[in-house]
């Protein structure tokens, strides 16, 4: 079209055309979207500087800790511990008892033991450490500076004992019972020597408190040995005091009367037999009728034995003299006669032995009378004492209890007295401490892996932090999101890059292909579900809009969408309300001109040699104009522009900021809305969508431009 400056005379606004804005109709609603997994690529892209950057700080920081770092080495003993002690005597002060987990929770205490102030200061006393400027804080200048309280020596022993507890480490690995302790210090040298003199004073530590309780158990002892040694005098002289007062004579233990009576009772029981005894052999003899030859007792007599022997041959010879000499033959007289003697003293010698038992039995009968009337009279003496014997033999049984109980403590004394110079403990040293071939710290390559991506994950986290902040455009969906409506294509920009975007008409200026696709899909996309009602006389129209920043995107993507237009045979006026056309330093007519009456829009656009596209520039803004007057000359430009145009294309800048595109805002078909991925704030989209809002209008879409595709 030719650009001419016919000029309208100025009017004032006629009334309304018939003409109004399409009604927009309901639009799917979208859900709200967070960030997903695949926007976090787009975010660390964009943010790369700032993750490198954390990465290479603390890379840094770490190699030059490293590097300027002095080196420690480290040095392990090993102490093996058997909850079962060594059972050395019987009655062990300390008893030896496994506890049901195995000792476990026993060997757990000794890491606390070890570490503990009593056994260090033995350590620190063995090695002279105090005098050692790496661990009594003479070193340093913060300890200089600081100073101390209290004593000197004491706080330089303080100040050694913090150091030693900052470089002890003790483990005790899974189900062994087996400490590690692990001393680190400057010199490999140095750090054997204090685990072994660690473990050492250890031992020493356990000897000596298991010493310390045998003293102690042996002093508590032997303390109480005084009172039971008084206890048990008292017992004995209160029974002492007893019998005498109780004329009660103990012999053997027992008392003199009970040993009397059993003496008695004893000779009264033989007495008794005896008598019976005899009283039997005096009855039989009675019931003989004189003849006593018949008795046991004669029978026993070797008096009547040999009389007997000596009858038998005295009537052998008579019977003999009898049959050879005759009656009276003077032998025969003889040996009558001897034979009448013996059977004379057989009958004497059996009258003595029955006068004999007849005495006997008399004579047992009165001792038997007279041990019955001692047992009686024993017996009553005895029942008085019986009744001292009671509380007596109380007496004993707590002279007993006391004494057993002073033998006891006198035999623990002695045990427990033995058992001081006795050490049971069942620990030793299975690994002597050797110095350090290699250095324990700094790892300079695990400091730099760690550091390295340490930093990579406190940059991407840094980063996310960043974008939670102040959250940018991410993908369709959140855009969708933002402004409830449909995105309708995503443009890249690296097909272009290396040069400008270009201007209108033009082979050397055409996009590239993919942007030129994608392009095309969005205008196809943009009218395929076309608000305008039918025989709608106003010419199709679309007005891009865009936060600020985006201002660059903004009127390259409205060029864009022109010239894809063009490319396929549409007609199209492009109006830019953003700069005064032709770029010269006084603004000539064009958009605000038409707005206000002044000119019609066909003297003022432009038509680009060889493109099917027109221009018309932002104007004069030499003076205002009225909404409603703005309304009706935009009804009136896109009905008359509907005669030579197939499509509007409106740069609509930012509509925040630019109010005069809002009679444009009002009669436009679509309202499309430009953003960068990755770097448009979310802020400003939704400031944007409530500019149009206030405009009376919404979004009906948006297209994004990916800087990074």
């Amino acid at each position: 079209m030719q650009s001419s400056l016919l000029s309208l005379p100025q009017q004032p606004a006629p009334e309304p055309m018939q003409y109004a804005a399409p009604e927009p109709l309901p639009t799917a609603s979208y859900a709200s979207s967070t960030v997903e997994l695949g926007d976090l690529k787009r975010i660390l892209v964009r943010r790369r500087f700032l993750i490198i950057a954390t990465a290479a700080l603390l890379t840094l920081g770490a190699l030059l800790y490293g590097l300027f770092t002095p080196a420690l080495y480290s040095s392990v003993s090993e102490i093996l511990i058997d909850p079962q002690d060594l059972q050395v005597v019987t009655n062990d002060v300390n008893p030896s008892r496994v506890p049901p987990d195995g000792g476990i929770t026993m060997v757990e205490s000794q890491v606390s033991v070890v570490q503990s102030t009593g056994v260090l200061l033995k350590a620190i006393e063995a090695t002279n450490l105090t005098e050692d400027p790496e661990f009594n804080g003479q070193g340093g200048l913060l300890s200089r500076l600081l100073g101390g309280g209290g004593s000197a020596e004491t706080d330089r022993t303080g100040k050694t004992l913090d150091a030693l507890r900052r470089r002890l480490a003790v483990k005790r690995a899974d189900k062994v019972l087996v400490l590690d302790v692990i001393v680190t210090a400057k010199s490999a040298d140095k750090a054997a020597k204090l685990a072994n003199a660690i473990a050492q004073a250890y031992l020493a530590d356990q000897a000596s408190a298991r010493a310390k309780m045998a003293t102690d158990a042996s002093d508590s002892i032997t303390a109480r040995l005084d009172e039971q040694r008084k206890r048990v005098q008292q017992a004995e002289n209160a029974v002492e005091a007893y019998k005498s007062a109780h004329n009660m004579v103990m012999a053997a233990g027992n008392l003199v009367s009970d040993q009397e009576l059993t003496e008695l009772n004893t000779q009264l029981s033989a007495a008794q037999s005896r008598t019976a005894a005899l009283k039997a052999q005096v009855d039989q003899l009675r019931r003989s009728g004189g003849a006593p030859d018949a008795t046991s007792e004669a029978m026993r007599s070797s008096v009547i034995s040999s009389l007997r022997a000596q009858e038998a041959t005295l009537v052998d010879q008579v019977s003999q003299l009898g049959t050879e000499l005759g009656p009276r033959h003077p032998s025969m007289i003889a040996a009558q006669q001897q034979l009448r003697d013996t059977r004379a003293l057989i009958a004497r010698e059996l009258g003595r032995i029955g006068a004999a038992a007849e005495t006997d039995y008399e004579r047992a009968l009165a001792n038997q009378q007279a041990l019955e009337a001692k047992v009686a009279g024993m017996k009553s003496k005895s029942l008085d004492t019986d009744q001292a014997s009671v509380r007596l033999r109380e007496l004993q049984r707590d002279l007993e209890a006391v004494r057993s109980v002073y033998a006891t403590y006198l035999q623990r004394a002695q045990e427990t007295r033995e058992q001081i110079n006795v050490d049971s403990t069942n620990a030793r040293i299975i690994s002597q401490a050797m110095p350090a071939l290699k250095k324990s710290w700094p790892p300079l390559p695990l400091l730099l892996f760690g550091a390295l991506f340490g930093g990579l994950g406190l940059g991407t986290a840094l980063a996310l932090i960043a974008e939670y902040s102040s959250p940018t455009v991410l993908s369709s969906a959140q855009m969708q999101s933002a402004i409830d409506a449909p995105v309708f294509g995503v443009l890249p920009v690296k097909s272009g890059s290396g040069r400008r975007w270009w201007p209108f008409g033009g082979a050397a200026a055409a996009a590239g292909q993919k942007t030129d696709a994608v392009a095309g899909l969005a205008l196809r996309r943009l009218f395929a579900s076309s608000r305008r009602p039918p025989n709608w006389p106003l010419v199709p129209s679309v007005l891009l809009t865009s936060p600020p920043e985006d201002a660059a995107h903004r009127g390259r993507v409205a060029r864009l969408l022109a010239n894809a237009a063009a490319a396929r045979g549409s007609r199209v006026l492009f109006i830019d309300t953003n700069n005064a056309s032709g770029g010269k330093k006084e603004p000539q007519p064009g958009l605000l001109d038409v707005l206000r009456g002044e000119y019609a829009f066909e003297a003022v656009s432009q038509r680009t040699a060889g493109s099917n596209v027109a221009v018309l520039g932002r104007g004069r803004q030499t003076a205002v104009f009225s909404e409603a007057q703005g309304v009706y000359f935009t009804q009136h430009m896109l009905a008359q522009a509907g005669r030579n145009f197939d499509l509007v294309v409106v740069d609509g800048g930012a509509l925040a900021d630019n109010l005069n595109a809002s009679p444009l805002v009002a009669m436009v078909d679509e309202i499309v809305m430009v953003a960068t991925l990755n770097s448009t704030p979310m802020a400003d989209v939704t400031a944007a969508s409530q500019a149009i809002s206030v405009m009376g209008r919404l979004p009906t879409g948006a297209l994004l431009v990916d800087e990074a595709a």
